[in-house]
């Protein structure tokens, strides 16, 4: 299974938030520019985030996004499956007539449940979680902001 670049991004964008919330509203050319994720394409996710309650947008000179939760609130497995427009390994695991071999395919169990431990794994992280394995890897302000999250 491959992740779409919609849901790495979308999950880098929400950590982003996260790490910086304590300035106040982030703007989008602010976090493309730390994640490497051009400006349009980072509109197009946060659109979809908004559209379901994960961001909330201010307007103004000092406007930007902030979550709507507290990063210990939203999961991974949320954001992904937001993303996504769901988890599944193969079309055939959920049985929505993709395949006319579903009834008596042994190997779609598999996939279901291989889908399902994938799901609770992402399920078991939250923001918050990711916060507390930033490294500094980046510029000095970029390790300061990394320390201050750290627990």
């Amino acid at each position: 299974m491959k992740l779409s670049t919609r849901s790495r991004y979308g999950v880098r964008f929400m950590l982003d938030l996260a790490l910086h919330a304590a300035k106040g509203p982030v703007q989008l050319g602010a976090v493309a520019r730390r994640q490497g994720i051009g400006v349009k394409y980072l509109e197009q996710i946060a659109s979809r985030l908004k559209k379901a309650d994960f961001i909330i947008s201010v307007r103004g000179p000092k406007g930007g996004h902030l979550l709507s939760r507290p990063p210990e609130e939203i999961t991974v497995a949320e954001v992904v499956t937001l993303l996504e427009g769901g988890l599944k390994l193969a079309g055939c695991s959920n049985g929505d007539g993709e395949c006319d071999r579903w009834e008596r395919c042994v190997t779609r169990v598999i996939w279901a449940e291989a889908a399902q431990a994938f799901l609770e794994k992402l399920e078991a992280i939250n923001l918050k979680d990711l916060m507390d394995r930033v490294a500094c890897v980046g510029s000095p302000e970029e390790c300061d902001e990394a320390e201050d999250h750290k627990p």
